[in-house]
């Protein structure tokens, strides 16, 4: 029986990387031991890092004055590490919360320095994106930090807020080079590797150069974005496997024919997903229709007891990790890159099958 994995993260990966990743684990093709043994100095180590980071540039078109960064800690290290660099003396931040990791990033931020809630969603349970009309944003901070999808809450953004000449941050973890990007439009991303890239473990943030002099001198070194710059990101010794698995997925997403096709290929299969419940009485989806997740698929069912039988029975039918966060409840699948359109089928098939038995 196939098994698909609608996790929320650690997600999916391509069939084709773990199988490159099993084949060349005991011994890297041309030297001889696992990569897992070697010095992160050494000339094959070195090589793929450098490849990693010229396979995303490419893939995303990332200009050449943006330093592209594989750090540790996953996105809940950016949380504090985007105001202890970013904000400077005396300045303040502005912050959009459309759900809990973007709350969980204001928190932390909060800790750090003076930060101003510009927008939130909270009202309505997370269940849309605010308009730009409704962002209350100062033309005045240091930069605008928002989250791009909403992995517990289902939203994602459709476009990024306007912010003008002020650094727009954003931590797209659950959505980056899931469609075409214009990374001149920002800042600084951040995004940790185990949803649409890789493995835990890694961290890939990108940064334009002219942020870095505010990394100030006072911050511990491993907390500063200009240090790990200067060490092409091996100021100390960086997640050399993971970074090997992400470099192996951006090159698979370059063979699937690009981000262009990856956004097309996303768009379907949410549509299929998202048919089905438009069609359902008997499943209700969360979040607003115009402002949708094509990553995270949250719908609920009459009551919390058929909620959990059909997670049960689910998984028994090879549809594993439907559960809904714990915050939440309800549903959740999540459908990233890697994710099959096959397991969507599928998934559309079982919840027809359950409805007409229990609806």
């Amino acid at each position: 029986m196939t098994i698909y994995n609608f996790a929320a993260g650690p997600a999916t990966l391509p069939a084709e990387v773990l199988q490159e990743a099993q084949r060349d684990l005991v011994s890297l093709p041309g030297v001889g031991i696992s990569l897992l043994e070697m010095s992160h100095r050494s000339k094959p180590v070195v090589e793929m890092i450098e490849s990693a980071e010229q396979d995303i540039r490419d893939l995303a078109g990332i200009p050449d004055n943006y330093q592209v960064l594989f750090l540790q800690g996953g996105a809940s290290l950016q949380f504090s590490m985007v105001p202890m660099n970013l904000l400077t003396p005396n300045g303040h931040a502005d912050h959009i919360v459309t759900g809990n990791f973007a709350n969980l990033a204001l928190k932390d931020a909060k800790k750090v320095g003076n930060i101003r809630l510009a927008g939130s969603t909270e009202d309505s349970n997370h269940d849309c994106i605010p308009s730009q009309e409704q962002l209350d944003l100062d033309l005045a901070a240091d930069y605008v930090h928002f989250t791009g999808n909403n992995t517990i809450y289902g939203t994602e953004w459709a476009t990024e807020p306007a912010t003008g000449d002020v650094p727009l941050v954003g931590d797209l973890s659950s959505n980056i080079f899931s469609k075409p990007i214009d990374v001149s439009k920002y800042g600084l991303i951040y995004a940790g590797a185990q949803k649409n890239l890789g493995a835990a473990g890694a961290t890939l943030v990108i940064i334009r150069d002219d942020l870095l002099p505010r990394s100030p001198e006072s911050l511990p070194s491993m907390l500063s974005y200009n240090v790990h710059a200067k060490g092409k990101s091996a100021h100390n010794t960086p997640p050399v496997f993971s970074i090997y698995i992400l470099g192996l997925v951006v090159k698979w997403l370059a063979n699937q024919g690009g981000l262009e096709c990856m956004g097309r290929l996303n768009n379907d299969k949410a549509k299929i997903l998202y048919d089905q419940l438009d069609s359902s009485e008997f499943f209700s989806g969360h979040a607003v229709p115009e402002h949708r997740s094509r990553m995270n698929v949250t719908f609920r069912l009459p009551t919390p007891e058929l909620e959990t039988q059909f997670a049960t029975e689910a998984a028994f039918e090879g549809l594993v990790e439907l559960k809904g966060h714990r915050s939440v409840g309800g549903i959740r699948a999540s459908v990233y890159n890697a994710f099959p359109k096959e397991g969507v089928e599928a998934l559309v098939s079982f919840m027809k099958q359950f409805e007409r038995t229990h609806g």
